[in-house]
């Protein structure tokens, strides 16, 4: 049978306990600007360049969204450069949870967001 869902991502989901403090720590892993009177509650739609977008979720409006984060990336920000992503991270004082893990043609490391949130830097 065929299926009437498609084979392709479409949106990532981040739960987040503060949306503003949320929005400039990937803001800035991203290197991307934002005008913080435009971070309305209870979501705000990053600017991702594909198919896939991401948006931090701290609804419902009104209310501290208690985030209970994976132990494990649940996805990954892509770059050609791992070690100048490693620093990079490093330099805006960010949790680097893992240091760089190498296999043949892979190399990764991960990073904590503000809730705990394990997300991955990858170059494969």
């Amino acid at each position: 049978m065929k299926s009437p869902i498609k084979n392709q991502m479409n949106t990532v989901f981040v739960h987040v306990s503060d949306l503003l403090t949320s929005v400039e720590w990937y803001c800035r892993l991203l290197g991307q600007t934002y005008v913080a009177e435009e971070v309305i509650e209870p979501i705000y739609k990053m600017n991702i360049n594909h198919y896939t977008g991401l948006l931090l979720d701290a609804g419902p409006r009104g209310e501290k969204k208690q985030v209970y984060p994976s132990k494990h990336p649940t996805f990954n920000f892509h770059t050609d450069e791992i070690e100048n992503a490693y620093s990079f991270v490093k330099e805006l004082g960010y949790h680097v949870d893992s240091p760089i893990g190498r296999y043949d043609d892979l190399a990764f490391f991960t990073v904590k967001d503000p809730d705990g949130n394990i997300i991955m830097i990858c170059n494969a």
